[in-house]
């Protein structure tokens, strides 16, 4: 798990499953400023995207998760109690199918395409005219209209009693004498009941044709589209009928949520099928090792120790080497490393520790399946080393097994009950399932038996302010200025505090110290979230998208893999009306995801964004009212 704090809530619309627990967490509350923008401002965030992208790398494990409460809530958490019931969705599902089943009962507008005028409808008693495609040329104007209005309604009435081919060739008939949208959009809901999907297309886009702004219309089709599996052009149709109704149909709003998800998962499955396994960036891979205490290299292993570079313990002593380089080279030619130390053997009492350095550094590039058996046989070896379980247990939480993840924390106590690292990391898997209290303690007992961790004291802080204890926490980050007052972490996590309460004047002075230590301190391994930092308070305290963008540019320049970099310059390339260029952002999300759930949270932006785009042009007359949502994003009061 992460030596970095677990962000105070979860970004919108994700959950706790198998791919949501990675092995570090982000800038503390980044994605909650996020998120919390995100449920305030569902307009902009289903339309193009918004700000609220959470991908991968260096923070996504713990701000994915749902599944966390707290006496302070964000807005996400308030918009999360208001959902329904499962009794309740499942209602808004049925009514919803029922909805797109039901003809619009409005009579044929006396001029032009517009409803909502009530006029009186003939008595579907009366006789029928008969018409076919000769009688009707002979007919008046006003003839044709008076016919499709006693034809409509008779097929409404034939509807009502479920005798769906009577209605579809009464609308049919309605339609050889008006051509209205409203009887093309009825006669699809006759098909739509008898589930034939190709008709309901057909006939819903002659509707659209004949107005282009027709919401049932446009939400019938989208349904249809999802019957015959065309996600993206039910995506498509949600959003449009979106913004045409500006997010006020709470069901069309959760289909493009629903819609976006499923194609981000078809797209992300075949992205993760031709994936190389890779490590992630080095922001990532530092500070997933640095939530390990750190400790002096085994007996044998120092730099000193006379060994043969092309033996396993030679091979072992060079990885550990070039981790400490803190650099993607340095970590790829670690990895190497101690892959190739198993494979010369040879490595006497040391065997447990390479399996357990070759399952990190497996588990960092996504071989789950691969970096729990050398984990295995760590443990197997030395079930002393405590570390390995640890790991093990990092690994079935993002498999979901939480139950595995528990028992190794136990096991570990069983074999060091004094390991602060142990209370630490079971700290964080109470963090992650809520239970702030249990956190609180094992945060504690990991200070009590090791105060000189600063993330132990970073993370209580993070606790305590997720518990809704403000003064306490700020208190905390107060004493650790002082305690640890050459530690950039302290200073960025601090910055992020006062941002979230809107602080930014003394949020920025924090982020530029920590920047200022971590050049100081690594040079070649900088941290760049501070950057990423003061680029998200520089825009949201006085919208400066320039200076913003060119603090991204230096993170990216410094760490090119850093997916919150990339997410970040998307964002805010996204809110200048640059959306191509945004694109092609959220896609290098992707790209740099480790899992499948990471896959598909940074695609599902990807396609939002791309479904603005298609919007602009399939319907140019709603962008100007896209842009208009667009434009509450740089509104002050923005958290």
């Amino acid at each position: 798990m992460s030596a970095e704090p677990i962000p105070i809530s979860s970004a919108q619309g994700t959950t706790l499953h198998t791919s949501s627990l990675s092995s570090q967490t982000t800038s503390l509350p980044l994605w909650d400023r996020l998120s919390k923008w995100a449920s305030e401002n569902k307009a902009v965030v289903y339309t193009i995207a918004g700000i609220a992208v959470v991908v991968t790398g260096a923070g996504v494990v713990y701000y994915r998760s749902e599944s966390r409460t707290s006496g302070r809530e964000s807005s996400a958490d308030v918009d999360a109690k208001k959902r329904a019931s499962k009794k309740e969705r499942r209602k808004a599902k049925k009514e919803k199918e029922n909805e797109q089943a039901q003809p619009d009962t409005t009579a044929v507008p006396e001029e032009g395409p517009k409803r909502n005028v009530p006029t009186v409808e003939s008595d579907p008693s009366e006789d029928l005219p008969q018409i076919d495609p000769t009688t009707v040329e002979s007919l008046s104007e006003q003839e044709r209209k008076e016919y499709a209005t006693k034809l409509k309604v008779a097929g409404n009435k034939a509807y009502g009693d479920k005798s769906y081919n009577d209605a579809i060739d009464l609308y049919g008939k309605a339609i050889l004498c008006k051509p209205d949208p409203i009887f093309y959009s009825n006669r699809a809901a006759c098909y739509n009941a008898l589930g034939n999907w190709d008709k309901v297309v057909e006939d819903t886009t002659a509707a659209i044709s004949l107005d282009s702004e027709y919401v049932k219309a446009l939400n019938r089709r989208a349904n249809a589209y999802e019957h015959l599996e065309k996600f993206s052009e039910a995506l498509l149709d949600y959003t449009a009928s979106c913004i045409i109704d500006a997010f006020r149909n709470e069901q069309s709003t959760q289909s493009v949520e629903r819609l976006l998800k499923k194609v981000a998962e078809a797209k992300g499955k075949a992205i993760l099928d031709g994936k190389e396994k890779k490590l992630p960036s080095p922001t990532f891979v530092t500070n997933y090792l640095q939530s390990f205490r750190p400790r002096p290299r085994p007996e044998g292993l120092e730099e000193t120790a006379d060994l043969d570079e092309n033996s396993g313990m030679g091979q072992l002593r060079a990885g550990l080497a070039a981790m400490e380089k803190k650099t993607g080279e340095g970590y790829d030619a670690a990895s190497a490393a101690f892959d190739k130390a198993l494979e010369l053997r040879d490595l006497g009492e040391h065997e447990a520790f390479a399996y357990n350095m070759r399952g990190t550094f497996r588990y960092l590039r996504g071989e789950n399946a691969d970096a729990l058996k050398d984990l295995d046989r760590s443990v197997e070896l030395q079930p002393s080393l405590t570390q390995s379980y640890i790991k093990r247990a990092s690994m079935h939480l993002e498999l979901g097994n939480r139950e595995g993840a528990a028992d190794d924390f136990e096991k570990a106590m069983a074999q060091k009950q004094d390991d602060p690292d142990i209370y630490y990391h079971r700290a964080q898997l109470h963090f992650i399932l809520a239970e702030f209290a249990e956190a609180a303690k094992d945060y504690q007992k990991s200070i009590d038996l090791d105060k000189d961790f600063i993330f132990s004291h970073i993370q209580l802080g993070v606790t305590q302010y997720k518990m809704g204890s403000i003064a306490s926490s700020m208190a905390l980050f107060r004493r650790c200025i002082k305690n640890f007052d050459k530690m950039p972490d302290v200073y960025n996590y601090y910055g992020e505090l006062l941002l979230d309460q809107q602080k930014y004047s003394e949020a920025i002075e924090k982020f530029e110290t920590a920047i200022e230590m971590e050049k100081q301190t690594k040079p070649l391994g900088m941290n760049v979230l501070p950057l990423i930092n003061k680029a998200l308070a520089l825009f949201q305290w006085k919208q400066d998208f320039q200076e913003a963008e060119k603090l991204c540019q230096k993170a990216l320049i410094i760490d090119p893999e850093c997916d919150i970099a990339v997410a970040t310059m998307a964002q805010l390339l996204l809110q200048q009306g640059k959306v191509t260029e945004a694109l092609k952002y959220f896609e290098r999300a992707a790209e740099l995801s480790r899992t499948e759930g990471e896959i598909v949270n940074a695609l599902s932006y990807a396609e939002a964004t791309r479904t603005q785009l298609e919007v602009q042009q399939k319907y140019p007359q709603l962008a100007s009212r896209l842009q208009g949502m667009g434009g509450q994003f740089g509104a002050p009061g923005m958290r």
